[in-house]
């Protein structure tokens, strides 16, 4: 077995949870949850989920990933023989693999994107031409397959190569860049005639719009975005240097994490209000962005067509490196637990994942062609992938990591955790802890009932 690698830094452990945490989940399925959610009462919805739920589990996930140094699916195994916990970790490998799979389809969207932007296709079409486009897109079996095949093979190269060098070296680099580049979109976009419309929407909440069903998504939307319940977290945290501040790091990821997701929200509304022709934010599904933004292109840098043609470029690079970013996360998951649980090379360990995603990503890319009509609970292949991840696989693994957590390790080894290095104070020790073995246990397990029709 190969020697467990490590981050250089506390900013390169930072920047790569932050990686793993921020990409398509916050500017692509965050506006649509918002959208089809209500906008400005989702958010606030939200932003209660991330502080009550999302960072408890996210302690959770350092606390045990920092101390066992092994992968996700071995952690409750290093604490305990009891066999339930030890099959219990296996959730993770099942719900990587689950959203890899679908994940990296919507990467090849962004891959093909990135080419229409290179080869300057956007240029003088309205905003009625893009929804087309992508339709036809996503129709094609050959092109969206094969964007998909790039994608893991890209991602298979990356992290057979290894972690350190990898994605620690890059997100130094492009996450900052991406949020620079999504800030002077949200400047684009809010400055466009009739954005107000779309600022409203996000700014002035209706509360009569909450309820449980806004409460699931949103909660099920913050465990996506964080990579919470799906071993992302716990397998980077193996990764910290014992000097690592998990209080600082967690609640800096949440941060980030949180401002990214909302800020997209200020890019697609305004631009789609702005667009008009009849389009609510109800209305809108996964290709949200693939049709918005590149209008967005269009009309702001109307006057000069060589910096949208840029700026296009730009950001659908930045966010096709964001994507694959999280997706080596969920590469590195299953990976490392090969490596680790049957001594395997890292290069064998990664054809295997490789392969094993690729079988499942077919299926899903030919979700909107091919395979359209073949549905399961009314839900295509791509969107049955999508709901068993976000609503059932996120929150069990969330849920079984806060029990563990709370019930089952010590006190005194999790106030350690929570505070070497760190200058928290013993209330918010208290506070995480109240919230890992009470709160956030039945605030998810009541979720999950809620989900298999029991309430």
């Amino acid at each position: 077995m190969s020697s467990r690698e490590g981050f250089k830094s506390e900013l390169g452990a930072l920047l790569a949870a932050a990686g793993s945490a921020v990409g398509l989940g916050n500017i692509w399925r965050f506006p649509i949850e918002c959208g089809q959610n209500g906008g400005a009462a989702y958010i606030l919805v939200y932003i209660l989920c991330i502080i009550l739920l999302g960072l408890p589990v996210m302690m959770s996930e350092f606390i045990l990933g920092k101390t066992a140094k092994c992968n996700s699916a071995m952690v409750f195994s290093k604490f305990t023989s009891q066999p339930l916990w030890k099959y219990l970790g296996l959730i993770f490998i099942i719900t990587a693999l689950v959203i890899s799979s679908y994940y990296a389809v919507v990467a090849g969207w962004t891959l093909e994107y990135l080419y229409m932007s290179i080869t300057d296709q956007f240029s003088g079409k309205s905003s009625s031409d893009f929804q087309p486009l992508f339709d036809n897109f996503t129709s094609n079996p050959y092109r969206s397959l094969v964007c998909t095949l790039a994608i893991f093979i890209i991602t298979h190269f990356i992290v057979s190569r290894g972690v350190r060098q990898g994605i620690e070296k890059y997100s130094k680099v492009l996450m900052p860049a991406l949020f620079m580049a999504i800030i002077v979109l949200v400047i684009c976009s809010v400055s466009l005639e009739g954005a107000s419309e779309g600022i409203n929407f996000l700014l002035h909440p209706d509360f009569t719009k909450i309820d449980s069903h806004i409460t699931i998504d949103a909660l099920g939307q913050a465990f996506y975005s964080l990579s919470l319940g799906m071993g992302c977290l716990i397998t980077y945290a193996s990764y910290f240097n014992k000097d690592t501040n998990l209080t600082k790091t967690g609640i800096n990821v949440c941060i980030i994490d949180t401002v990214v997701a909302v800020m997209a929200g200020f890019i697609i509304f305004p631009a789609m209000f702005n667009a008009g022709h009849g389009i609510s934010p109800e209305d809108v599904g996964p290709s949200l962005i693939f049709i918005t933004l590149p209008n967005i292109f269009q009309e702001c840098f109307s006057s000069v067509p060589i910096i949208g043609y840029l700026f296009a470029v730009l950001f659908f690079f930045l966010l096709l490196v964001s994507a694959i970013t999280s997706l080596i996360s969920l590469h590195e998951v299953i990976t490392s637990f090969i490596t680790e649980k049957y001594s395997a090379s890292r290069r064998r360990a990664a054809i295997i994942v490789t392969s094993s995603y690729i079988s499942l990503g077919i299926l899903c890319a030919l979700s909107f062609g091919l395979l359209k009509d073949f549905t399961i609970a009314d839900m295509n292949i791509f969107s049955l992938f999508d709901f068993l991840s976000s609503n059932v696989l996120l929150p069990f693994g969330g849920l079984a990591t806060s029990v563990f957590v709370g019930w089952v390790i010590d006190k005194k080894f999790q106030y350690h955790y929570l505070t070497y290095t760190s200058k928290a104070r013993t209330w918010f020790f208290f506070f995480i802890r109240f919230m890992i073995r009470y709160v956030v246990p039945f605030g998810v397990g009541f979720i999950l009932i809620h989900q298999f029709g029991f309430l």
